[in-house]
């Protein structure tokens, strides 16, 4: 077996050893000692052992033993060096237990980030589970290796929408319980009646249609994980017959009197803040602490937009075979996208990663092909020319065609509205008459710098508003001689 955390101490001073020694074994750390001129002989003859620092004398083999061992972090007794790569600090006397504990804790930070040290196989299941290469997805992944061979019950909080079932799955297959079942219920989508049927089973008779008995979620999870989504719509009496099973670990079935053990690790979730339901006494406080022990905060996706082109390429991957088709974006597109507040998170990326490959499969995606609210960057649209002749054909063609004229449906006319203010047009037809043609074109110039105006210059967003189709506006924008500032 391993020791993990052992300090070695290195120093030719037999008494600022014997106090170096008493004081990390006072902390609680495994010690061993050694002669620095056999340092870097020592380490590598041991496997067995994992260094977390070595606490060396600054003598003539210092910098050759730093050189030999960059795996390791070093800490300089009584020296004068400034820290830099694995020399992590100086440890001056008189040894005290606030600088001591502080240059430990620098020296377990190095060891943790080593390069390579997160590239084992685990990780990498996990990289590709949870996508994303930001620090908060970084931080996530650090979370669920930490706890996931625990049995700590896990809290995952986060919007709708931003994976909270794929945290909890991956924190069940990275532990001990990885060979039992996952067993998923959603509380809120349970009528309050029937969750405590669902979750702890019944026998037969126990209520008007119970012809059988049968088991509950608590026992199908047996020697696995139970995932509690939606725990915050969990009704207040259910919440105190689940804080009973965490606190006795054992239930029984609804009309029975056999008690049941729940060799199960519970792994709960919710959008909801569940801190200010306490405070509306609409969620019990004990059972939040019961349940809190490993808080994981998903952040929304808003917050992680780097990380979308990745994500839509793992989507399209994943739908590629349900739809036989694929689709890629130009960058254009991705920037677009990742304009984008995504109050859906993840899944709303998901849905509009399917709509575009019903549309679009096997194309190249650009700003124009994505649904209007999510063109929020203003990109020139390519408008094709054809020679004379094949417009001609077409025209002739479509002089025999019967078939009705297709209509946009983004081409409908807007509403009237009765309450707008339409400035100083005539209420009543002058005797005179008018120009019509340039009345219309006045109104609509004006309108379409307004729309323009209001949605600071983004074409894309003043088409919406004006409820005509992007290249229209365009054209008409050309017309006018207008410009979108």
């Amino acid at each position: 077996m391993r020791a993990s955390n052992v300090v070695l101490v290195c120093d030719g001073n037999p008494e600022r050893s014997k106090q170096l020694t008493t004081i990390l074994g006072f902390i609680g750390q495994t010690i061993r000692e050694c002669d620095s001129a056999k340092l870097a002989d020592i380490v590598s003859a041991e496997p067995e052992y994992t260094y977390s620092c070595i606490l060396c004398a600054s003598d003539p083999n210092f910098d050759s033993s730093l050189q030999a061992l960059p795996q390791v972090a070093f800490v300089a007794i009584n020296g004068d060096l400034e820290p830099k790569q694995n020399l992590i600090g100086c440890l001056a006397e008189p040894f005290g237990y606030e600088q001591l504990t502080q240059l430990l804790h620098h020296c377990d930070t190095y060891l943790s980030h080593l390069p390579g040290k997160q590239s084992q196989p685990k990780s990498e299941r996990l990289r590709q589970n949870l996508i994303g290469k930001g620090i908060a997805m970084q931080e996530i992944r650090h979370l669920i290796e930490q706890v996931a061979d625990k049995d700590a019950n896990v809290l995952i909080l986060g919007e709708s929408g931003t994976g909270k079932e794929v945290v909890a799955k991956a924190v069940h297959d990275h532990s001990k319980r990885s060979e039992g079942p996952f067993v998923p219920i959603n509380c809120g989508a349970i009528p309050a009646d029937l969750l405590e049927s669902e979750l702890f089973g019944h026998e037969k008779g126990a209520f008007t249609g119970a012809f059988a008995a049968r088991k509950g979620r608590f026992e199908l999870a047996e020697g696995g994980t139970l995932f509690l989504d939606e725990i915050g719509d969990m009704p207040m009496p259910m919440q105190v017959k689940l804080l009973r099973v965490l606190q006795e670990r054992q239930f029984e079935r609804v009309g029975g009197s056999k008690p049941i053990l729940a060799n199960v690790r519970v792994i709960a979730a919710t959008h909801r803040s569940l801190e200010r339901m306490i405070e509306k006494e609409k969620f019990r406080e004990d059972l939040y602490y019961r349940l809190n022990v490993f808080p994981i905060e998903m952040p929304a996706l808003r917050e992680r937009q780097d990380d979308i082109p990745l994500l839509l390429q793992e989507l399209v991957n994943r739908h590629e075979e349900e739809h036989n088709a694929v689709v890629r974006f130009t960058q254009r597109a991705l920037e677009s996208l990742m304009q984008h507040t995504w109050p859906g998170n993840v899944r709303e990326l998901s849905n509009l990663v399917e709509r575009l490959m019903i549309l679009h499969p096997n194309q190249i995606v650009d700003v124009q092909d994505l649904p209007m609210k999510y063109q929020l960057i203003d990109a020139d649209t390519f408008e094709p020319s054809y020679s004379k002749e094949l417009a001609e054909r077409e025209a002739l063609l479509a002089i025999f065609d019967d078939s009705p004229e297709p209509t946009e449906p983004d081409e409908e006319p807007l509403p009237l509205d009765e309450d707008a203010d339409w400035g100083s047009f005539p209420q009543q037809l002058p005797e005179s008459g008018v120009n019509l043609k340039e009345m219309l074109a006045d109104m609509e110039v004006e309108l379409i710098r307004q729309a323009l105006d209001q949605q600071d210059g983004v074409v894309a967003r003043a088409a919406e508003q004006l409820g005509m189709r992007r290249t229209t506006l365009v054209e008409k924008m050309k017309k006018y001689g207008l410009s979108k500032g």
